[in-house]
This record gives structure tokens, C-alpha cells and sequence, in this order.
């Protein structure tokens, strides 16, 4: 048997993933709801896979995944196939629409920046189409009809207008690409004392954080961060599916960006 032939198998075609559908709305049977679910996760991973390649390694994929998800259940059930659009369009519409306003809602930077992000982007990708080599920083900054100290600041306005981990890549002007830790004076921020006093600071304000969440998204947390169970783990111990698991999760993330946004300078000194 063919590769094709069992993926074929296993996905429902557009005819049975309706009727499972009209089988839910018939009866309000969540597992048939659940199935569903399961059966558009890959969409869902498709959309934001292919979004990633658009944007810098620093985005997390569980938490898009977990939005395309979460928008995945209300999409099921407001679907009305009256209205003359086919189930995975709609649903593919549903997703990818939750997925930018996410990204959107993330990301603090004006958008003339993200366009001048993109602009830089496309201007190291002509040159180098054209000459075989990447462009050198007058180079880049002469096809941006921008001095080199220009090119320079507005870089640093880019990458401070993201709150990346320290994994992740920056140019140095060597023009080589290192992880940001690498760019740190010292490896033990433990021997510096501002340092951990803002540590110590950022601990305590995510811990009040923690404690106002709902008793669930407490217990999710635990068993997820804590006990290392996975989304289907956790789903067993809770008697929910794993999707709810995952909803849970987004929500409890969410409620906790919220509450740390107005200390995102402080979280991100001591990252």
C-alpha cells in the first residue's frame, strides 16, 4: 500500500468530514465535535507552518498552533453551510485570520517598521539574485538610499522591537550571524547584583500572576511545567479532550501576557 493511498484512509474527504458535522449539529455530541477538531489539527499546522516562513525564528509555534486551535472549535460551530462556502475553506478562514490578529496583537512594533523589516529583506535578497554574494552594509544601505549609520539605526530599532529568546540570531557587523547570548559581556549573570535584583523583582510579579489564575489553568500549568506531562497526558488526568487541554493552555498564557504587559521592560532586561 501506498504512502497516498493511506494517507488517503486515514483523512476524511470533504463529503465525510460534512456529514460528521451535520451529525454534531444534529445531536451536539461533543466527541463527534472532537473528531472534527482532530481531523483539521493539520490544517491548523499547515497555516502556521507556512506563516512561519515569513517571520523571524523568535515566534512560538505551540502558541500559534494553540490560537489556530482554539479558533478551530467556535469555527465548527458557527459554520453554516447555507451560506454557500465549503466546510475546510471556511474553516481555513476561520484560522489563518485568528493567526494574524495573534501575531498582531503580539507584536508591539509600528508597521511602518515590520515594512521597513521587510524591505530590507527584499533588498539583501535582489542583490544577492543579482551579484551571487550577499550585500555588504553600504551596499544594502545604497540600494535602501539610506547612509550606513541610517542602516544601522534603523536595525536596532528592529531588533529591539522584538522580545526574542537568547537563542535566538543576530547580524554582527562582521555581517556572521551568532545567537544573541553570544552577544552578552558575561555568561554568570549571577555575579551581577542589578541583575538579580531584577530577577528577583520579575519572579515575584510572575508569581502574583500565577496566583490570580482560574483553579484549571493553575492545574494545567502544574501538570505541563511542572510534572512534564504532555496535552494528551494531561488530558487523561482532567477527563477533557485534548483540544480543551490545549484551549485551557492558550488561555492561561494569554491571561498571563496581559497581566506582565505593563513589565515587559523588565521581563525583557532579565531574559
Amino acid at each position: 500500500m501506498t504512502t497516498d493511498t493511506r494517507r488517503d484512509q486515514r483523512r476524511p474527504t470533504a463529503d465525510q468530514s460534512l456529514a460528521l458535522w451535520g451529525q454534531y449539529k444534529a445531536s451536539g455530541d461533543i466527541s463527534l465535535r472532537n473528531r472534527l477538531v482532530l481531523t483539521y489539527v493539520p490544517l491548523v499546522k499547515h497555516i502556521v507552518y507556512k506563516k512561519l516562513r515569513e517571520l523571524p525564528a523568535s515566534c512560538e509555534v505551540d502558541e500559534l498552533i494553540s490560537c489556530g486551535i482554539e479558533s478551530l472549535i467556535p469555527a465548527i460551530d458557527r459554520y453554516d453551510p447555507a451560506k454557500g462556502a465549503a466546510l475546510e475553506p471556511y474553516l481555513w478562514t476561520r484560522i489563518h485570520g485568528s493567526v494574524l490578529d495573534e501575531l498582531r496583537r503580539r507584536d508591539w512594533a509600528p508597521r511602518s517598521l515590520r515594512r521597513l523589516e521587510r524591505d530590507l529583506k527584499h533588498a539583501r535578497e535582489t542583490f544577492t539574485g543579482v551579484h551571487g554574494r550577499p550585500p555588504n552594509r553600504e551596499e544594502l544601505a545604497d540600494a535602501m538610499s539610506m547612509t550606513p549609520c541610517q542602516l544601522r539605526a534603523k536595525e536596532q530599532e528592529i531588533q529591539n522591537s522584538d522580545l526574542t529568546s537568547l537563542s535566538s540570531l543576530v547580524v554582527t557587523e562582521g555581517e556572521t550571524a551568532i545567537e544573541l547570548v553570544d552577544t552578552l559581556e558575561t555568561e554568570d549573570m549571577s555575579t551581577d547584583p542589578e541583575h538579580m535584583a531584577g530577577w528577583d523583582e520579575a519572579k515575584d510579579k510572575f508569581r502574583r500572576a500565577f496566583e490570580q489564575l482560574p483553579a484549571r489553568e493553575r492545574e494545567v500549568a502544574v501538570l505541563l511545567y511542572v510534572k512534564n506531562l504532555t496535552l494528551r497526558e494531561i488530558g487523561e488526568v482532567l477527563e477533557v479532550s485534548e483540544s480543551r487541554v490545549s484551549q485551557i493552555h492558550s488561555q492561561l498564557k494569554r491571561r498571563i501576557r496581559e497581566r506582565l504587559e505593563p513589565e515587559a521592560l523588565l521581563f525583557s532586561e532579565v531574559a
